[in-house]
């Protein structure tokens, strides 16, 4: 039925590509990504799920920036394609925890059963050794080659924030959604015991926790409500915040939460935009990446709706930039300014010079933005919450599985006005 298997990134990489008929053109995934790239039929801005182009039909999915594509000259049903791709995304990340575009697959390693808390600078360090440049590119698959099963249990905590910055850069709404998610390679089902900040409190109350002068803030965490897994059992969760569990089978979210309480945003965003000369402005974008220069924030995309009468766009990027592409989609009169990777502590700008068909009738600024932001931050949580510990109940004094514990923030919805 499926002709072709291929998985493109935003930009268009080939990351995964497999062809099984023999029956569709070999660039096709290059067809693929032009047309969704430049989609400009029926009057919509991004393409449908199911297209076709020369007698092929085309089916995706987007998951995490990535495109999973399929492709047959048959007439497929769709419902059933679509489901296979996300199916195979689903398969993916149970295997890497998190699918992102790129994959941090060395997470922390706890070898002791209670350690101090583990932060986002800690997580190249074993020990007192720093962690090989190869870690990213290690398998996490569940068996060792020969067949022998590996011990091992992943813990991720995975946060989408959304964030709204008024005109002047002051913060109007913030919120996190967190899930900690559990995947378990262990044989028997051994108990689990699973320790958070002890200072976690749930629910609003008292003032605000969080300190400007510190990196990530003084005070407890505190969440305003939150939701577990059935097998979680919560019977010393009020007296030390310990969760014990007995792990089911796959991937499942031992617990969710959501946080309100004000917390320091990853990035500031700041934008201008001015008239400059006879149907012309320019438009000057700023981004500051506000967390410790230790973390990285991998495949960054800022957007920007512009004037509905803006013909054309002309780029400038400071000098020396690297990994940065700059995009004006002339169909949906939208900016588009892609950044490969953001190390902490750094800034970036971005200066567009529009060319308008007409004159603006009114303040300009009121005709664009607002700017929005997607991102990735692999070791990085702007809620505090931390894993002090991951208990596993020993079935002999020689067994000792790997513990993983991994933190990413993505962004759910950041906005700034203009």
């Amino acid at each position: 039925m499926i002709s072709q298997f291929f998985v493109l990134s935003q930009r268009g990489d080939n990351i995964v590509f497999r062809d099984y008929r023999g029956e569709v053109p070999k660039g096709s995934a290059e067809i693929f990504f032009r047309k969704v790239k430049f989609w400009k039929e029926d009057g919509q801005e991004e393409a449908p799920p199911v297209f076709n182009v020369d007698g092929v039909n085309y089916f995706h999915v987007k998951v995490a920036g990535l495109f999973f594509v399929a492709t047959t000259r048959v007439n497929a049903a769709p419902s059933l394609v679509l489901e296979l791709l996300q199916r195979v995304a689903r398969v993916i990340k149970d295997y890497l925890g998190v699918l992102i575009l790129h994959l941090f697959n060395e997470p922390i390693v706890v070898d002791a059963a209670r350690l101090q808390p583990l932060g986002p600078t800690a997580i190249f360090m074993q020990g007192n050794k720093k962690m090989p440049g190869t870690a990213i590119t290690k398998s996490v698959l569940a068996n060792e080659f020969g067949g022998r099963k590996r011990e091992e249990i992943f813990v991720d905590i995975i946060e989408k924030i959304s964030v709204t910055f008024s005109s002047s850069g002051y913060i109007l709404t913030s919120e996190i959604d967190g899930t900690i998610q559990m995947k378990s390679y262990l044989t028997g089902n051994p108990e689990i015991r699973l320790a958070l900040n002890e200072d976690l409190s749930i629910g609003r109350g008292g003032g605000l926790v969080y300190d400007y002068r510190s990196s990530y803030g003084a005070g407890g965490v505190i969440l305003d409500d939150c939701n577990f897994h059935e097998s979680v059992r919560l019977d010393s969760f009020d007296m030390d915040r310990t969760l014990d569990l007995v792990p089911p089978d796959g991937e499942f979210p031992v617990m969710n939460y959501r946080m309100t309480q004000e917390f320091k945003p990853p990035f500031r965003i700041n934008c201008l935009i001015e008239e400059a000369g006879h149907l012309k402005a320019e438009v000057v974008l700023k981004i500051s990446a506000e967390f410790p220069s230790n973390i990285t924030a991998n495949t960054v995309v800022v957007e920007m709706p512009l004037p509905k009468y803006t013909t054309r766009a002309t780029f400038e990027l400071e000098p020396g930039a690297t990994g940065q592409r700059t995009d004006f989609k002339e169909a949906n009169k939208k900016l588009e300014w892609d950044l490969k990777k953001i190390v902490g502590g750094f800034e970036h700008t971005l200066r567009a010079k529009l060319t308008f068909s007409q004159e603006s009738h009114g303040n300009i600024t009121k005709e664009a933005g607002p700017v929005s932001m997607t991102f990735t931050i692999p070791m990085y949580n702007a809620s505090r919450l931390k894993v002090k510990y991951l208990q596993i109940a020993k079935k002999s004094n020689s067994y000792n599985p790997y513990r993983w514990v991994r933190y990413v923030t993505q962004a759910n919805s950041y906005v700034a006005r203009i």
